[in-house]
C-alpha cells in the first residue's frame, strides 16, 4: 500500500497493490503517481527475519554479529532498526542492498521501518491494560504476528505464515505452551483480518477460555472522502 500524507500526517490518498515478491517493485515505483513526488518517504517492510534487542545493548554496526546464527542473511545486506517501547527495544532486520538502492533511487529522503513496529507500538501502549497472561495476534494477509506477555512484560514475539484458521490455532497453542500460560485463564486478543480467515470468537473459545476479537483504536486521520 502507498499512503500520501500532508504535513499534519493526514492521509490524502491511498493506493493498494498486491505483490507476490520484490521483483515487481521497480515497475510499481516507476508507474505510481504518488511515488513520483519528491517528498520524504517511510517504507514499512514485513521482513520475516528480525531480532528484538534491548536498547541499552544495541550498537549500530554490530548487526552481522547479532545475526551470525542466521543463514538467510544475504551476501550484501542493508540493516535497519526501529525503536519501540520508547526505544527500550530495537527491532532489527535487513533487506538486500539491491532493494535498498532501488528504494533510494526513487526516494531521496527515505526511512525504513519494520512492519511489525506499528503492531508492537500499539500493544505496548496497551501494556498497563494487560492481565498476567496475555497473547495478542495480529493477522494480515497470510501472516500473523504473535506477541506473548507475562505480567505485562513481552516474553515471546514472532511472525508466522498461515494458510488456514487451523494453522493460526496451532501457533496460538504453541505460544501458550512456550509461555507456560493456562489456556483457561490467559486472555487472547485478535485483531486484523480474523473474519477473512474464518476465525470467530465462538470457535476460538472451543480451545481457550478468554478471547477478544478487536478493532484497534484508530490512530490515523483521513481527508474527507477517504
Amino acid at each position: 500500500m502507498v499512503f500520501a500524507k500532508d504535513k499534519n500526517q493526514t492521509n490524502l490518498c491511498i493506493h493498494h497493490y498486491s505483490l507476490k515478491d520484490w521483483n515487481g517493485l521497480g515497475t510499481l515505483l516507476a508507474s505510481d503517481s504518488l511515488t513520483k513526488q519528491d517528498v520524504p518517504a517511510i517504507a514499512y517492510v514485513h521482513q520475516k527475519e528480525f531480532l528484538l534487542i534491548p536498547g541499552v545493548v544495541f550498537h549500530q554496526g554490530m548487526e552481522l554479529t547479532y545475526f551470525k546464527e542466521l543463514s538467510d542473511v544475504p551476501k550484501h545486506p542493508y540493516f535497519f532498526s526501529t525503536g519501540v517501547d520508547s526505544n527500550n527495544i530495537q527491532l532489527v532486520s535487513f533487506i538486500t542492498q539491491k532493494l535498498h538502492e532501488q528504494l533510494a533511487d526513487v526516494f531521496s529522503d527515505l526511512a525504513i521501518y519494520h512492519g511489525a513496529s506499528s503492531f508492537l507500538s500499539y500493544v505496548f501502549k496497551e501494556r498497563f491494560n494487560l492481565i498476567g497472561q496475555e497473547i495478542w495476534v495480529n493477522l494480515f494477509g497470510k501472516h500473523l504476528y504473535l506477541a506473548g506477555f507475562t505480567d505485562q512484560e513481552l516474553i515471546v514475539f514472532n511472525q508466522f505464515e498461515v494458510a488456514s484458521k487451523e494453522e493460526v490455532l496451532k501457533y496460538l497453542l504453541i505460544g501458550l505452551h512456550a509461555l507456560h500460560h493456562d489456556r483457561n485463564h490467559a486472555r487472547i486478543t485478535f485483531f486484523g483480518s480474523s473474519e477473512s480467515m474464518g476465525i470467530s470468537e465462538s470457535w476460538v473459545k472451543e480451545y481457550v477460555g478468554h478471547v477478544r476479537l478487536m478493532d484497534p483504536a484508530a490512530n490515523q486521520n483521513y481527508a474527507a472522502g477517504l
